[in-house]
This record gives C-alpha cells, structure tokens and sequence, in this order.
C-alpha cells in the first residue's frame, strides 16, 4: 500500500485541498438517543432526574441523585431503512448492526458527619456510542447530468503539462505524486483525463481547456454510499447534592472517531459515443478525537417538581482524512488501472468546532408510582467553525455554514410507570432541522420500554424509532444532482444493572 501526505502547506491556494463541508459538521454535530435502555425508552429526556448512567449526558449532576453503587452494560441492535428518489425511480436499502453501546459505573459516598450540609459526593464514569455510522442508500434513476461534470469541474484551468507522466514514471505513483505536489483538484483531473471522460482542445502543455468524450443527453446511472464507523464518549463525571434540595454536577468528555465511506457510481446508457460506461469509486477513512465538558445542577421544588439547568461546552474535534480512488471507463488509458484502493492520500489534521448547547428541564415525581418528565436544549448550529482558519476554503465554508444554517430547539418528553416491580415507560422527542432550507428535515421519534427490579439488579428494554427526511448530494461540484431520502431508524436495547 502506497501512501502520500496532502499537506496544506504545499497546496498553497485553497482551491487546490480536498476542504471539509458542511456535511462534516453536520455528522460530528449530532448525537443519537443511545445509551441504557431505561434512558432510550423515555427518549432521553432525563435532564431533570437524574439516577441514569446515560443521564449524564443531559446533566451531570445526575449522578448525585444515586443513593447506592451501580453497573450498567447495555447493547443494541440498529436498523437503518432508506427510501430514496432519484428522477422519478424510487430505491430501497437498510443496514443493521448490533453493539455493546453502553458500560457504566458510579460510586456514592454520603456524608454522615453532623453539621455538613453536603449530603454526598458521586464518581462515576460511563462509554457510551453516541452515534453509530452504519448506514446505506442507493440512488437509481435516469439522469441528464454525467459523471464527466465531475471530472470537468476540476480540469478547467489546469495546464495539461500538470497532467503528464515523467519518462517510466508508473502511473499510480504520479496520481499520488500530483496530489502531493499540486493538490486534490489536479488530482482529480488527472483520473479524468486518463479516464479518458475528456480530451484537452489542443495538445500543448499550456492547454487549460477539455472537451468531454460524454455526449449529450441522458444516461442511467446508479449511486450506492455505504457508511460505517462509530463516534465514542467516554464520560467522567463527579457531582454532590448540598442539603436535601440541591445537586450539582460536572463532567469531561473525550470523543474517539472513526468514520468510513464509501462510494460507488456506475453510468452508461449513452447515446452513439466512443464512452459506453464509467465506474468511479472513493473509499473515505476518517479517524480522529473530541473533547468538551458539562456542568449542571439540579433542584428539587416542593415535594413533586424537580428542575434542571445543564451547560453543554463546545465540542472541539481533530480529524484526519485518508482517501482512496479508482475509475474504469471503456475509454480509459489501460494504465489507469494502477490507481486502486492501494494507493491511499493522507491529508492533514484539520479541526471542527461544534457550537455549546443549552438544556433546561423539568419533571414531575408521583413518589414511587411513576414520574413525567421534559428537557429543552438549544443549539446554534450556524456558529459551527471548520479550521484552521486561515485555509481560505475553510473560510468561505464557515460563511456558507453560517447563511445556511440555524439554531437547533429539542424537545423529549418521557413518563415512567410503576406497578410493584414492574416499569412501563414511553417517550416522544421532535429535533428542529439544523437547516433553514429543505435540505434536512426535522426528526420525529417515539420510544417505549419497560423493566423489572429484582433488587440486587435490574433489567430494562428499549424500543425506539425515529424519522427524517434528508437530501444527499452526490458530490460536493461538477455532479451536485441529490437523492431524496425518506429515513427510518430502529433502535432495540437491552440492559442490565447490577447494584453495588
């Protein structure tokens, strides 16, 4: 395997680097309802209960609110079901996987020395998946628009000197060797051309025009993009509850990132050409870590309502890109055919900052019978940053993240309901699109779950769903076409707890 550093430096102008977007931040600024079962199954609304190792996420002072030692290890299966559209053809893909998604402890230590009004002190720490990157969708239909847009986009305006081979030169190595020394849009035009999707007007190394070898019209193309990966949390946590009527909380939070996409496009169907497919296939491996922190408190009113205030810091990520192509046309120079997954572009560290987020909660307590409970969190997506900010495309990505995205408002409401040892739950949260367009949608989901105390431990389940309609480009220019996608998303959880 072949591997070559993309750095910044060497690229010089930001048109030359292969820039993060707006769909990065997007996919490290969202976090699944995932975690125990009990906490899934009331759709998380926890911010103002506490009691939960996943409620940490909501608040952290909610740790304080144990009244003993706790372990909790849960697991998940997902399932994802996409209905896309693409020019009127209608596609149908899911994915499933199953994780052990949550492992979590917390120790309480109470305060029994006479005149102290600190009550207790708690240390806990919980893993928690919180988002799971298993995903697929097939985009089939006929369209007017080719692939060669694509390849065209990046050629225009690169000398054809740029795209040419040294004497024995292997053509993998120069794919990689152009990335290197010229940057990620040569690149790009340097697969086009020895794809054979476009010829240059004339033959001199100052040539910066091409002509496609696409004819006009429609051709059949079909788009899969299958995702995997995960985003971790690792929490640690200390809170105390001061008198009977206060809890207060703070926790760190280290992400570890590993996302992969991979994407597939297959075109034919053209009219009477010398070009009668092409195939173009990237393979996206990002890997990376995040950090942030949390603080919280929360009071009891009366005997029955319990509020909650939490601060959720902003979440600064430090990634790193690893990008492998290939292409097959019936018109290629056979050489192309070295440019494999083998050959791997390693691109420098580049960082997102994910904007704070607010939550105020509120719940009502029936004594032992049952509880209802809402948490409201706002976020204001349009502050997300892509850096370094003096890469010139990062900053004219943080003007378009800006103007087209909004402030996010969530809702969870979930009830618990108990009969002796038994526990019937239900839960329903709305999540406002971080997009003032038609681009995302916003998300419905619902939960249910129940769980039985047998003392010593406990076991809960979890159903949840929940719903989103989103538009996926096909690429980020030249080919901008987007699939419609209706997307449903099934979460099945098991937990167990042992009391310490």
């Amino acid at each position: 395997m072949k591997k070559v550093l993309i750095t910044l430096a060497v690229l010089g102008t930001a048109t030359q680097i292969k820039a993060q977007t707006i769909n990065d931040v997007l996919r490290y600024g969202s976090e699944n309802i995932q975690g125990t079962a009990r906490y899934q199954s009331m759709s998380g609304a926890f911010g103002a209960l506490g009691g939960d190792l996943s409620a940490l996420n909501n608040n952290p002072a909610g740790s304080a609110v144990f009244n003993n030692g706790m372990l909790t290890l849960s697991g998940t299966s997902y399932n994802t079901k996409n209905k896309t559209g693409y020019f009127g053809n209608r596609t149908a893909a899911d994915a499933s996987d199953f994780d052990l998604n949550q492992l979590g402890g917390v120790l309480v230590f109470h305060n029994n020395s006479n005149g102290s009004d600190w009550r207790k002190l708690s240390l806990a720490f919980n893993f928690e998946r919180a988002n799971n990157f298993e995903n697929e969708f097939i985009a089939s239909g006929i369209s007017n628009n080719s692939v060669d847009r694509y390849f065209l986009s990046f050629a225009d305006g690169i000398p054809l000197g740029d795209l040419g081979l040294f004497p024995d030169e292997h053509l993998g190595d120069a794919y990689l060797d152009i990335g290197s020394e010229y940057g990620f849009r040569t690149q790009q035009a340097f697969l086009g051309y020895y794809g054979g999707v476009f010829d240059p007007v004339s033959t001199g190394d100052n040539n910066t025009q091409y002509l496609s070898n696409v004819p006009e019209g429609t051709v059949n193309q079909y788009f899969l993009q299958s995702t995997t990966g995960y985003n971790n949390k690792f929490t640690v946590n200390m809170a105390g509850q001061y008198t009977d009527n206060f809890y207060i909380g703070a926790s760190l939070n280290f992400h570890d990132v590993q996302y992969e996409k991979y994407t597939q496009l297959d075109e034919d169907g053209y009219a009477s050409s010398a070009m009668e497919y092409i195939a173009f296939d990237n393979l996206l491996l990002t890997q990376g870590n995040a950090f942030s922190f949390a603080v919280g408190g929360i009071a009891r009113v009366g005997e029955m309502v319990r509020v909650g205030l939490t601060y959720q810091s902003p979440t600064w990520y430090r990634l790193n890109d690893e990008l492998s192509q290939r292409i097959e046309t019936s018109n290629e120079d056979p050489r192309i055919a070295e440019v494999d997954f083998n050959y791997v572009n390693i691109f420098e560290d580049y960082k997102i900052h994910i904007p704070s987020k607010y939550t105020g909660s509120m719940a009502v307590v029936f004594g032992q019978q049952g509880l209802v409970s809402l948490d409201y969190s706002y976020q204001d997506m349009s502050n997300a940053k892509l850096k370094p900010a003096s890469v010139e495309a990062y900053r004219a990505e943080n003007d378009y993240i800006s103007d087209n995205l909004q402030a996010v408002s969530t809702v969870r409401l979930g009830g618990e309901y108990r009969i002796k040892r038994f526990s019937l739950r239900g839960g329903y949260r709305y999540e406002q699109s971080p997009y003032d367009s038609d681009m995302i949608g916003d998300l419905n989901g619902y939960s249910f779950g129940l769980g039985y105390d047998f003392g010593a431990t406990r076991i809960d389940a979890a159903f949840g769903q929940y719903m989103r309609d989103y538009k996926s480009q096909l690429y980020e220019q030249g080919l901008t076409d987007t699939a419609d996608i209706d997307s449903k998303n099934t979460n099945v959880t098991l937990s167990l707890t042992f009391n310490l």
